[in-house]
């Protein structure tokens, strides 16, 4: 458990290195109860995931999440889309900056807070190869200045 008692399941990593994160939001998902008890023991993949606005509401898909064991006939479709709790100012606000701005719904992490399941979502823009070149080198050279200022101080 980290701060404020929340505990991370997953993290869409991949979603950070092919996108610029522009503003993120904390949202609600409905789930079954076989998908929650799945989602405790750590078995979420976020990576291919994204998010959509249809109808005025939105979804997440592609999450997958695994079966549960113990879940036999009550078990849930693991790749099935996932509707997301958000107020309605919310989803026009990302209904503005998807159709206009041409930006993307990304899901970064899932966690669990106050015994409910939250998903972060990041309002993205796609990186270019150039891009994702460069925002490599920077990482490497800041991980160098680290490990350079860490030699020096001892």
């Amino acid at each position: 458990m980290g701060k404020e008692g929340i505990k991370v399941v997953a993290q869409n990593k991949k979603a950070r290195h092919d996108y610029f994160i522009e503003e993120t939001m904390e949202a609600g998902i409905v789930l079954t109860g076989t998908e929650i008890k799945s989602i405790r023991r750590g078995r979420v993949n976020l990576k291919d995931s994204y998010a959509r606005i249809r109808d005025g509401e939105a979804f997440v898909l592609n999450m997958h999440i695994s079966e549960y064991e113990q879940g036999n006939r009550y078990n849930h479709d693991p790749l099935r889309e996932r509707k997301l709790l958000l107020h309605r100012a919310e989803i026009h606000r990302l209904i503005g900056q998807t159709k206009i701005h041409g930006l993307t719904l990304v899901p970064l992490r899932l966690y669990l807070k106050g015994g409910f399941c939250k998903i972060e979502i990041g309002i993205a823009k796609g990186k270019k190869n150039y891009d994702k070149r460069e925002s490599l080198k920077q990482k490497d050279a800041k991980r160098e200045m680290e490990r350079a200022l860490r030699e020096r101080n001892r």
